[in-house]
């Protein structure tokens, strides 16, 4: 993997693709600077080995572009604090104007492009639009990874115009290391634990993990497919009654390929949805109509504890229940304690998929776990097995090199 560790970017404009989609108020405030942070020591970097930067973000998905709510000069505050100098700020990212900015540039200058997305040329992989991004930089820096998984024209496509001079960021490498580390190099017992609202987003992620995995934890939304298709009474749990075969079906592999899969045996249930609703705790197999499970139970809880506190590779993807409303969050909070307790012990853990992610940064346990991924679809699809456009535009110069 070619990283920006083997180059010297002394005299270079670096032109770095970063993830910098990140959350705002009604007033433009950032409420959270994660993707950010993510990014510094990258930049830093580039900036310590005498280069300069020209830094290119997607913000949200503007649709009639462009829109101040998604413009990247949101960010040029924070940006300048923590790089600790002043961020010009293009207002565009390709054009004339953009071009003089790039070229006056001097040595540890910073300059933020506006949003890639505010040209429809982005989304459409354009080579043209690429080729333009490709002129402002002498060298290409992919840090992106919450966006490795699009084939986008600042993603993959300028990637072709850096011929032997295309690398990965520290972000980059860091999330790629993590998912090879996963799959490939794993230690067991290996255990992996599903959440969130619906068994068909993860699919592909239960077939290929399968072959790795000795334990499959299911909580979430997800389970109460799984109960409805064992014959159990759900009530007015979210079911996907088209899935119903495919549950079976994960059942039936676990068992072929001796993978211990775990279903949670009771459940919180509540009359209606809402953090105010009547609650109370019940078996999993037996909820009364009118009633719905929105979090698992605590024998489920102990259960779950016990197998992830034994384990030596740990991936969790998906909250266990509604982690967002108060009077459903305690098995999410248990489920991420254990995750904790199992890396103290010596565990590699990842969490990874944006629910997750915001439940490890809720309960402030985010320096307590190996790996917290900032690319919920990237990470899923690398878990998938697989390839994803943003690396592998980065890569084809190494393979041609081994070649």
């Amino acid at each position: 993997m070619k990283t920006i560790d083997d180059y010297n970017f002394k005299g270079q404009k670096a032109l770095v693709r970063v993830d910098f989609n990140v959350p705002l108020d009604d007033k433009f405030n950032i409420t959270d600077d994660t993707r950010i942070r993510a990014a510094i020591p990258t930049l830093k970097k580039i900036l310590g080995d005498g280069g300069s930067l020209i830094i290119m973000s997607h913000f949200g998905r503007p649709k009639n572009l462009p829109e101040v709510k998604f413009s990247l000069k949101h960010c040029v505050p924070l940006l300048s604090q923590l790089l600790d100098r002043p961020v010009l700020f293009a207002k565009d990212c390709i054009g004339a104007a953009t071009k003089t900015m790039a070229n006056n540039l001097k040595p540890g200058e910073v300059l933020l492009l506006e949003n890639v997305r505010f040209h429809a040329e982005e989304t459409k992989g354009s080579e043209n639009f690429a080729k333009e991004l490709a002129s402002l930089g002498d060298v290409y820096v992919s840090d992106a990874f919450g966006a490795a998984h699009r084939a986008h024209a600042s993603t993959t496509v300028v990637a072709k115009f850096f011929p032997g001079k295309k690398m990965f960021g520290y972000l980059m490498a860091h999330e790629l290391e993590s998912i090879n580390k996963l799959l490939n190099q794993n230690k067991k017992p290996f255990t992996a634990i599903l959440g969130g609202a619906k068994v068909s987003g993860k699919i592909a992620i239960i077939s290929n993990l399968m072959n790795k995995v000795d334990n499959l934890i299911i909580g979430g939304g997800m389970a109460y497919t799984f109960i409805q298709a064992m014959g159990g009474k759900v009530g007015s749990s979210l079911v996907e009654e088209e899935r119903l075969d495919t549950a079976m079906e994960v059942i039936k592999e676990a068992k072929v390929k001796g993978v211990n899969l775990y279903i949670p045996v009771d459940t919180i249930i509540a009359d209606a949805f809402s953090n105010d609703a009547n609650k109370r705790n019940c078996d999993i197999k037996n909820i009364p109509d009118g009633w719905l499970g929105l979090d698992i139970g605590p024998e489920t809880e102990k259960q779950y504890a016990k197998v992830i506190e034994s384990s030596s590779t740990i991936l969790w993807n998906g909250p266990m229940g509604v982690f967002e409303m108060e009077s459903f969050e305690h098995g999410t909070k248990a489920i991420a304690e254990a995750v904790v307790r199992a890396t103290k012990k010596g565990a590699y853990s990842l969490i990874g998929g944006g629910d997750s992610v915001a439940a490890i940064n809720k309960y402030k346990m985010t320096d307590q776990v190996s790996c917290v991924s900032t690319g919920g679809g990237a990470m899923l699809e690398g878990l998938e097995g697989q390839v994803l456009p943003g690396v592998a535009a980065v890569e084809e110069d190494v393979e041609k090199i081994a070649h």
